[in-house]
């Protein structure tokens, strides 16, 4: 099973993995105590490529069927038996070799021209609303949740999450607020609704588009809130304050700058901006190879060392920053479950190989956030130092008067 045996070898510290070959022989790798999984490969091929590249060729292996877990094991067994060993892999002289030959390149992964960012997203987010009704709340927030216990249920933990964006935008009534990335609209009408404040929305996703439209009528507020199928670069207005969600992500490192300075043009000096994203508490890298071809073309969360540097190039305060450590752990978790309780409705809409890819990916990405380097920050920008109160006081506090609106205003989750 050369050269996979020589890697494993040094892999696996902790835990053990049985490999059975395609010839039916048995090969263990063990290290201390801990979990333990069984995989068979069905081709031989993978001796290299799980070798050259480990995170593709082990996903699409899964998505293909060539690698299965016997004996009780499952994918999330082989996740966790992976995220546990993860350092011992990254340092292993190969796959050291391997990544920094890739770095010259991640520049290229992450483009995210006009026209082809559109591309990008319209290869994850026109799936289908129908099938991204299956894993998300009821109110398809596709985004990382605030548990402020974790018995709450996705939709509870959602809807807190919209009242701390909102409490760190400082709102007032009247005030003009874009939505960069708006996804199915959720934000933007809860913003207009509870704060009385009009919002331009701008998404790639013309799936997306349709149904925040749709929403925004049924629910009266067309008045307040419009749903552009527009990029964020072409947005000709200024606004009051600026939000965006879960779209950061995607800009990419080389975009860093016109993204800022776009900021920049968009909000006036006494303006606040909040940006809501994934990033890491490692130095910079890339993404994964195999989210990046099937999942999220040309996205790359960044390290805070990589986003610092632009915000300063462009005369930025950075009014206020928290992590959120956990939350998307546990959130990615009920998208997990919810999955999998309509696993079989997705392989009726698409097929086995559609769903074993999205379980590779929801699975992974958990874990990512429960035992690797992946967090969620909110960072509040403005151009002037005390366009944000001085103190952290009022986030709290707001936070409180909109939950008592809510259900004054009897808003459902």
């Amino acid at each position: 099973m050369f050269p996979l045996s020589n890697l494993l070898r040094t892999f696996v510290q902790k835990g053990s993995l049985t490999v059975i070959d395609p010839d039916g022989a048995r090969h263990v790798f063990a290290g201390e105590p801990g979990l333990d999984v069984t995989m068979k490969l069905h081709d031989k091929s993978l001796y290299w490529s799980l070798v050259t590249n480990a995170e593709l060729a082990a996903g699409e292996a899964y998505m293909d069927g060539r690698m299965t877990f016997e004996e009780g094991s499952s994918l999330r067994d082989f996740l966790q038996l992976f995220s546990h060993n993860r350092l011992s892999l990254a340092s292993h002289p190969v796959q050291q070799m391997i990544r920094n030959f890739k770095m010259r390149f991640r520049k290229r992964q992450q483009s995210n021209r006009r026209g082809q960012a559109q591309q990008n997203v319209s290869h994850h987010y026109d799936l289908g609303n129908s099938f991204y009704k299956l894993f998300l709340d009821k109110n398809m927030l596709y985004s990382c949740a605030y548990f402020r216990d974790e018995n709450e249920t996705l939709e509870q933990a959602q809807r807190n999450k919209l009242r701390l964006l909102a409490s760190k935008l400082d709102l007032q009534e009247g005030q003009k607020v874009l939505d960069i990335g708006c996804g199915w609209g959720d934000l933007a009408l809860y913003l207009a609704a509870l704060k009385k404040v009009k919002v331009v929305g701008v998404t790639l996703s013309s799936e997306q588009q349709k149904l925040a439209s749709e929403r925004a009528q049924k629910m009266g507020l067309s008045d307040l809130v419009e749903f552009r199928l527009q990029d964020y670069r072409e947005v000709p207005e200024t606004f009051d304050r600026i939000v965006s969600v879960g779209m950061f992500e995607h800009v990419g490192v080389s975009h860093y700058d016109e993204f800022f300075k776009k900021l920049n043009e968009l909000m006036p000096d006494d303006g606040l901006a909040v940006i809501h994203s994934i990033g890491h508490m490692s130095p910079p890298g890339m993404a994964s190879s195999w989210l990046r071809k099937y999942i999220f073309p040309g996205a790359y969360s960044p390290a805070l060392s990589e986003v610092f540097e632009v915000i300063e190039q462009n005369h930025l305060w950075c009014t206020d920053l928290e992590f959120l450590r956990v939350h998307y752990a546990t959130t990615l978790k009920h998208w997990v479950d919810r999955f999998e309780k309509n696993r079989d409705k997705v392989v009726e809409m698409y097929d086995e190989r559609f769903a074993r890819m999205w379980e590779f990916y929801l699975i992974s990405c958990e874990l990512m956030f429960r035992t690797g380097s992946q967090l969620v920050f909110h960072m509040q920008l403005s151009r002037n130092r005390d366009a944000a109160p001085i103190t952290r006081d009022y986030i709290t506090d707001t936070q409180r008067e909109l939950e008592k609106l809510e259900k004054k205003m009897k808003l459902e989750l």
